[in-house]
């Protein structure tokens, strides 16, 4: 059987480098603050998946980093754009509060107009836990945001949210446990430890054909991953999901993020698409 034939679509992404990035607390289970980050390796890391973005195709618009705010190289957490309109987020931890202040800031500079724009009155991590399909946004809760901003995305960009519980700390963002890959034929990956077992009936009934992780894969943050549709963008040391991916069409591309991953995040956390 030939793999279902596969088109990239343009991307426009956001992404901050990781100037200021260190790990001095620890606000999830990958956050070790005895373990020193080497920080030009980890903007190399960086300048090599924004780099490889470019030569796809794809616009990498930058945010600018601040000495306070370590995380702000995980820029997927800090909106969730969808038609063009803008939720902000909510931080859960006050260590990173500030962050959602500078990602408005960078829509309105950047020429957003103020009724396309909303800070959120319920905690929410941008696309740490919001995932966009062509029919659903998929949200998670259970760790940082809290069920409440599921009604309040799916009022302001008026499409249906569906809900997902996260039980494995290790996976305490959406992004850990389930990545998008075709979002125009509504096409996921996820792993299914990550998730409560009334969740694991909704994906299973959504999305009955899902390429499924294995626990070793999603351990090195696999479906942490960013597709264009075509190109898988993932963790090269989930090297169980490349052959997967190749016979469904897709082209999965490894990326040496390991310094980041000391804050808990690999490709897609450092990623925040901006959907027009």
């Amino acid at each position: 059987m030939r793999p279902t034939p596969r088109t990239p679509s343009p991307r426009r992404y956001l992404m901050c480098p990781p100037t200021h990035f260190t790990v001095t607390y620890s606000i999830n289970p990958w956050m070790d603050p005895t373990k020193p980050v080497d920080l030009p390796l980890a903007l190399a890391q960086w300048e090599d998946l924004r780099d490889r973005y470019r030569s796809l195709g794809h616009t990498v618009e930058l945010l600018d980093p601040h000495p306070a705010l370590p995380d702000m190289v995980f820029a997927a957490n800090g909106a969730t754009v969808v038609d063009g309109r803008v939720l902000g987020a909510k931080f859960a931890y006050p260590e990173r509060t500030d962050e959602a202040a500078v990602h408005l800031a960078w829509f309105r500079r950047n020429g957003w107009a103020e009724e396309d724009l909303r800070e959120p009155d319920h905690v929410n991590e941008g696309e740490g836990d919001f995932a966009v399909t062509s029919t659903w946004i998929l949200a998670g809760r259970g760790f940082r945001s809290s069920p409440l901003s599921h009604d309040e995305a799916q009022e302001f960009f008026g499409r249906p949210v569906i809900g997902l519980e996260l039980v494995d700390p290790r996976y305490y963002h959406l992004d850990t446990a389930l990545c998008v890959l075709d979002d125009a034929r509504d096409e996921v990956m996820y792993y299914p430890g990550a998730f409560s077992p009334g969740s694991r009936a909704v994906l299973a009934r959504l999305f009955p054909d899902a390429l499924l992780a294995t626990e070793e894969d999603a351990a090195a943050l696999g479906m942490n991953a960013v597709s264009d549709g075509r190109h898988v963008l993932l963790p090269q040391t989930a090297v169980g999901l490349f052959e997967p991916l190749r016979r469904r069409g897709f082209e999965p591309i490894g990326m040496d993020l390991s310094e980041l991953l000391k804050g808990g995040g690999s490709v897609k956390c450092c990623t925040q698409e901006l959907r027009p």
